[in-house]
């Protein structure tokens, strides 16, 4: 508690290697609240600043914390072929209104080696005519890789866009067995 008796938010992360690159990973007391790619210095210090902006606190590098301990854990054994689901508590600040909708659908209802199209998706949360939308919702999803949107394609059989690059996609759906591995 802060000097007026009321609960201060603190903001933890670390950065941790993948098979991807370099993820950051931080989280508040309600759970993971940001996956970032490709976290290079300047990656993470810009993601820092929108994190304290939007959070209201400075963010504090913790690796040994419970949480982002165990999500460490937890990433290394799903890039290890050793884990399909994420355990983990989400806080789910970072994203609102249609876009939460999307992506808490998406967290639950398309398992790992599986995809769904964008279409389908839209009419899984009752906007059939939302494609569109749904891919802004990929887009700004804060928890990649935990709340999978890599298993988001095209209907037609396209692999469709991604955040993180069209290569960690396919490496994604590779490790889960719905893509070849790539030859290099």
């Amino acid at each position: 508690m802060d000097s007026q008796g009321q609960n201060e938010q603190r903001v933890v992360w670390t950065v941790v290697g993948t098979d991807i690159g370099p993820l950051l990973l931080a989280a508040t007391q309600d759970g993971l609240v940001n996956v970032v790619f490709h976290a290079t210095d300047a990656v993470r210090d810009k993601t820092l600043d929108r994190l304290a902006t939007r959070l209201g606190t400075e963010p504090v590098e913790a690796p040994d914390s419970p949480l982002l301990a165990e999500a460490i854990r937890q990433f290394e054994a799903y890039f290890a072929g050793d884990r399909r689901e994420f355990e983990l508590p989400l806080d789910w600040s970072l994203i609102s209104g249609f876009n939460r909708q999307v992506l808490r659908e998406l967290a639950s209802g398309v398992p790992y080696g599986s995809v769904v199209g964008y279409g389908d998706l839209a009419g899984r949360v009752g906007q059939p005519r939302a494609a569109q939308a749904v891919g802004v919702a990929m887009g700004s999803n804060p928890l990649p890789v935990v709340v999978p949107c890599h298993r988001v394609v095209e209907s037609d059989g396209g692999i469709g866009g991604f955040g993180g690059g069209l290569e960690t996609k396919r490496k994604l759906l590779a490790l889960e067995g719905v893509l070849p591995e790539p030859l290099f």
